[in-house]
């Protein structure tokens, strides 16, 4: 297909797929649960991180974390005390574990006290063409905290060749305008011209089957092809077609 015939078919199935009911199943209806802030980034980014597998247990499993933070997760992430923790420990969602989350409750604190919050620590310049850089920081700012080994490979670095595709799922959801009830663009010191698209099975798949990428591994360097062909298409909002490429990917829907 000819770039045109491409964004014409993006186009129209972005039309489609862009809206409030895309939600009804999927993982970000649970940060969609919250008004305030602080509540939504963290509730986003616990969400985000254990969004692999199937939809339906990835929801299960962060109403389940929410509950675990009293369905308060800022003033849960400030204030908890050991005995809250305590009761994590049996959550599980494939191989995250209670020692993941509460190290993630640890590092959240340590941001929001010590450094400013999700945003500060996420801050990128005008001029970055990308948040790679912006994504290993947080990943450095996180592991500042007692950690065990094991919970370093929940945050991808795409400074180290990952596409990161659960990070750049958050930052499109914190970033992107508030329209039609999906993102929320809650973070105003990053422009929607920065965001990297999610690559996942579905995107990935949809994307070389329209010859966006040819690159076979969902790295780093087959998210830099996906970039750049999306920001041809719209330099100033390119990530909304991931709505119309995992809709493709998830319905099989090339009509």
């Amino acid at each position: 297909m000819r770039p045109k015939a491409i964004k014409d078919l993006l186009e129209r199935k972005l039309e489609l797929y862009y809206n409030d009911g895309f939600i009804a199943d999927d993982p970000l209806q649970i940060p969609h649960q919250f008004s305030h802030k602080e509540d939504i980034e963290i509730a986003a980014l616990l969400t985000a991180t254990i969004a692999w597998g199937q939809r339906k247990t990835i929801i299960k499993n962060a109403r389940e974390m929410m509950a675990l933070m009293d369905d308060a997760p800022f003033d849960f992430i400030l204030n908890h005390e050991q005995r809250d923790l305590n009761l994590m420990n049996h959550f599980v969602h494939r191989t995250f574990n209670s020692s993941d989350l509460i190290f993630f409750v640890s590092g959240l604190k340590h941001i929001y006290s010590d450094l400013g919050g999700l945003e500060s620590v996420f801050k990128a310049p005008n001029s970055a063409p990308y948040l790679h850089q912006s994504i290993h920081n947080f990943r450095q700012c996180m592991f500042e905290v007692p950690h065990q080994k094991r919970s370093e490979k929940h945050i991808s670095d795409p400074l180290n060749k990952s596409a990161a595709k659960r990070l750049h799922m958050f930052l499109r959801w914190m970033v992107r305008p508030c329209k039609r009830g999906v993102d929320f663009g809650l973070w105003t010191s990053i422009k929607p011209s920065q965001l990297s698209c999610p690559l996942d099975v579905h995107t990935g798949n949809v994307a070389r089957s329209l010859g966006l990428i040819t690159r076979k591994q969902n790295d780093i360097l087959a998210l830099l092809q996906l970039d750049e062909a999306l920001r041809s298409f719209d330099p100033v909002d390119p990530v909304k077609y991931d709505f119309a490429l995992f809709g493709l990917g998830l319905n099989h829907d090339f009509v």
